[in-house]
This record gives C-alpha cells, sequence and structure tokens, in this order.
C-alpha cells in the first residue's frame, strides 16, 4: 500500500519505516503488543478526548476511514491538533478519495496509505484551491486575514 506523506506544501511517495502498530483495544488490555508499539490505531467510532492520556508514547496516530462517507476521523485530526497537541505523524488508513486530501490536510493529517496507485492525483488534490476561507489545523492563513493585512489602496 502506497505511503504519501507531507513535507511542505507537497506531498512525498515514502518508503515506510517498519511501524510497530497496536489497536487502542490492546494498549488499554497492556498486551505484549504495547511493550514496542510505535503507532496506534484508533477507529472512527472513539471519542479521542478519552484517548488524550495515552498519546504521549506514539509518533503515529492511525485514524480510520471505514468508508468514504464516514468524516468522523477528520473531526479526531483536528481535536487531536488543536486541543491535545499531538505534534506527530496523523496518518489516514481507508477509504480515502481525491477530493477529500486536501481538507484531511485542512484538519491535521499529513500522511496517507493509498489503496491503489493515486500519487499523482492526490498531489493534485492540493493544487485544487489557493486560497484557505476559515482557519483550521493547518495553519494556513485565511484570505480574509491577508486582505485585512494588506495596505489600502490609494
Amino acid at each position: 500500500m502506497p505511503l504519501l506523506k507531507l513535507f511542505g506544501s507537497d506531498f512525498v511517495p515514502t518508503l515506510e519505516e517498519p511501524l510497530r502498530e497496536v489497536s487502542l483495544a490492546d494498549w488499554r488490555a497492556k498486551t505484549q503488543a504495547q511493550a514496542d508499539a510505535t503507532a496506534l490505531v484508533i477507529e472512527n467510532d472513539i471519542n479521542v478526548e478519552k484517548v488524550a492520556e495515552d498519546l504521549a508514547g506514539f509518533r503515529v496516530i492511525i485514524l480510520m476511514f471505514p468508508t468514504f462517507k464516514d468524516g468522523r476521523a477528520y473531526s479526531q485530526a483536528r481535536l487531536l491538533r488543536e486541543r491535545f497537541g499531538f505534534t506527530g505523524e496523523i496518518r489516514a488508513r481507508g477509504d480515502i478519495l481525491r477530493d477529500q486530501v486536501l481538507f484531511m490536510v485542512r484538519c491535521g493529517f499529513d500522511a496517507f496509505e493509498l489503496a491503489g496507485d493515486d500519487a499523482a492525483a492526490v498531489r493534485a488534490a492540493l493544487a485544487d484551491f489557493s486560497f484557505a476561507y476559515q482557519p483550521a489545523a493547518d495553519h494556513i492563513e485565511p484570505v480574509w486575514r491577508r486582505r485585512l493585512d494588506r495596505p489600502a489602496a490609494a
């Protein structure tokens, strides 16, 4: 499965260093998998507020998209970034469409596991819009703020 990571304003295909993934259930059950885990897999029906205390030891959080119509992982990513200050990698896994990538980045995702060879389409998705209108987890300055900060024309 191809992996794309966001570097600056572009996606770069990346060779994955092996992650030791653990599900939230295994993490909480304190199984042997917990000892060496570097990535926490969180299903999209989990309230991340109840997981916040478990984030400290992980460098990668994998959020699941069981179907492209289920957007709960968008909220999970935004909460992880903005409320809980998670600075590691937030990866999207599952049914991801090209049209959703820009919005996922705005919510805080910075890596994507793709089912097919859609790397070019995903990279093009970032260029679809040149301005953002609302503030988001990606900290891109909204266009209205740029207009306010610009000196008035004489």
